[in-house]
């Protein structure tokens, strides 16, 4: 047998035993005894891999003419590495390396190694981006990097973390959910961090002193912190800018050229979408339209490219959100899709496609497809968080809660929006990494106010490139990274080759002291404001919670069957009609997948965390 079949062999061993393992590790009934010896197998046939790579190696460069005296020297400079033993010794999460000794820079050049991810459309080398290369001159800490395409990332990242013998220091744009937290902390992948954050972290720590209740979403129910978040504060409560997602845009320069107003209900705007479509013609010409008229597009299931904002108006106003969740007056979690109101939006939507009033790739097309028709201005209405995406916030504006045909009127606000922006699981550390002090210090570099709105939206001073800040000063003379003119540039194409994103906070107090406010985002706030807070008439949304390992998997798969289910029979519903006919079996058949066993389970944890704010208080 050949050394490339042995690794072969060798490696489907090591894939076997994995697979064993994470098996073993869900199940809390298996002895944790077999998970020790599935883990010393795997880090043994990792070693034997490692050893007859570098064989192959060293047998391939002796058939190239390079002797074995040469390849002593090279590995003796440095250039290839022995293999070494991978025994999985735990990482210690409280070392003993006193805070005053992890001083930036760093008197002796350090290395750390992340994972992280980067949209396709951007360098696939974080070390080319202008903002790792500054934080490598300011701690003299290089980081040797993995990086994933974004959309390929949930995958690449499961298969990374199962070569428990060649694991990072940790990934930088993790993209956890809380059952990847949970799960991994119990196999032992991931490490816990409050003693890290309380010691070497004073960053973060002055971010949850001054918010305790991000420390409490950061806290898993075991009582440890095993990621760092992601905080992005725009606004508050009811007037943050997460509190709506999916802003309908109307055409305000086609409704002026027909003389039309801008309509406040749904009969009214079902009329104005009718006068798009009938003088599609004249809209053509007068306005240079490459491509047909098309009255309102979205992107079906689609998060913020959803219609579903436009059904507000029917039934009792809970229309439908992101998650199919709401949480009524009496704090009483319901779910969206089984709600009268719900059945009865759906019927009028499915009427504007009958009068040919949406686009027919509403339900199939892609982000790029979407944008792209956007581009060429042919929407009377769309869906979207930023019309400046898709095509400009001049011709556009926001269409306001529709009241429906029986007087209601209300905007339900999405879910997880009143913390303002927050994802648990950005950033995590991993058994594997030896020097936590260390890490968990540079990581806190991330959380410093200059520092946190150059990951989160871009940098200043790139040569030849289009920057999204400059260096200015505030009213005070500190230094303030001042938002630059957009101009026609995509936010989010321009945001995207610049910022790196990975654990962050940027405050509501940190504008104009630090950074001023993106102009997009306060166009977006103003606009809200004057738009839809005063039909933002619901007392709760459902909080951001940390469930346990169990809720958490019953929840996954509750999720899994009732929300694919639900919104297939939406987008069916929208396009084909029939909702009033499969009503009752719809119904039985959300029973049949755990609905009310959904629910209640949603409700413990709302209740929780409604105490939990009563004993804070």
């Amino acid at each position: 047998m050949n050394i490339s079949s042995q690794i072969a062999k060798l490696r489907e061993k090591a894939e076997q035993k994995t697979l064993q393992l994470m098996e073993i590790s869900d199940n809390i009934a298996k002895s944790k005894e077999q998970i020790k010896v599935l883990k010393k197998d795997i880090a043994y046939l990792n070693e034997q891999i490692s050893a007859l790579e570098m064989k192959q190696l060293s047998e391939t460069l002796t058939s190239n003419g390079i002797t074995k005296a040469d390849i002593e020297a090279a590995i003796a400079a440095g250039h290839f590495k022995k293999p070494e033993p991978t025994e999985n010794v735990p990482a210690e999460n409280a070392p003993d390396t006193p805070a005053t000794e992890v001083q930036f820079p760093l008197k002796e050049t350090a290395e750390l190694s992340f994972i992280t991810s980067a949209p396709a459309t951007s360098t696939q080398e974080p070390n080319e981006r202008v903002i790792f290369q500054r934080m490598e001159e300011q701690t003299n800490v290089h980081i040797d990097w993995t990086c994933f395409v974004s959309d390929q990332f949930s995958d690449k990242k499961n298969l990374a973390l199962a070569q428990f013998g060649n694991l990072p220091d940790g990934l930088f744009n993790a993209g956890m959910s809380d059952y990847d937290l949970l799960r991994y902390a119990k196999q032992g992948i991931i490490i816990p961090l409050e003693n890290l954050i309380d010691k070497y972290m004073p960053n973060l720590q002055a971010v949850f002193d001054k918010y305790p209740e991000y420390r409490t979403m950061c806290t898993a129910p075991d009582g440890h912190i095993y990621s760092f978040p992601w905080i992005e504060q725009l606004g508050a409560g009811k007037e943050a800018i997460q509190a709506i997602g999916d802003i309908p845009y109307i055409n305000k320069k086609w409704l002026d050229y027909l003389g039309l107003e801008i309509p406040t209900t749904t009969d009214e705007l079902e009329q104005v979408l009718i006068q798009f479509r009938d003088h599609a013609d004249e809209l053509e010409k007068e306005f240079s339209i490459e491509g047909d008229v098309i009255p309102m597009s979205f992107i079906i299931n689609n998060g913020d490219q959803d219609p579903a904002i436009l059904i507000n108006g029917f039934g009792k106003g809970y229309g439908d959100t992101g998650d199919h969740f709401a949480v009524t007056d009496e704090g009483k979690v319901i779910y969206t899709t089984v709600q009268e109101g719900y059945k009865e939006g759906i019927e009028w939507l499915h009427k504007l496609v009958t009068e040919d009033l949406v686009d027919p790739e509403a339900f199939t097309q892609e982000w790029s497809t979407y944008v792209a028709k956007g581009k060429n201005h042919r929407y009377g209405l769309c869906f979207t968080w930023d019309i400046a995406n898709i095509d400009n916030n001049e011709d556009y504006v926001m269409l306001p809660a529709l009241t429906g045909p029986n007087g209601m009127r209300n905007i339900t606000r999405q879910n997880n929006s009143e913390t303002s922006g927050f994802d648990r699981g950005r950033c995590v550390l991993t058994s594997s990494c030896r020097n936590t002090a260390l890490a968990a210090a540079w990581i806190d570099q991330m959380y410093a106010p200059l520092q946190s709105p150059q990951n989160n939206w871009g940098t200043y001073g790139e040569k030849d490139s289009f920057n999204i800040f400059e260096m200015s000063t505030n009213k005070d003379g500190g230094k303030m990274l001042k938002h630059m003119d957009l101009g026609n540039q995509s936010p989010v194409e321009v945001r995207e080759a610049q910022s790196v994103n990975g654990p962050l906070a940027v405050l509501n107090e940190y504008y104009d002291v630090y950074v001023t406010q993106p102009e997009d985002a306060k166009w977006r706030l103003d606009n809200m404001h004057e738009t839809y807070l005063q039909d933002m008439n619901s007392k709760y949304v459902y909080p951001n919670v940390f469930m346990s390992i169990d809720d958490t998997n019953k929840v996954s798969q509750y999720d899994t069957d009732i929300k694919k289910y639900a919104e297939q029979k939406k987008a069916d519903w929208i396009l084909n009609g029939g909702i009033e006919k499969e009503w009752d079996s719809y119904l039985k058949k959300m029973e049949q997948y755990g609905l009310s066993d959904y629910l209640s389970i949603k409700q413990k944890y709302f209740d929780q965390y409604q105490e939990s704010l009563s004993e804070e208080k």
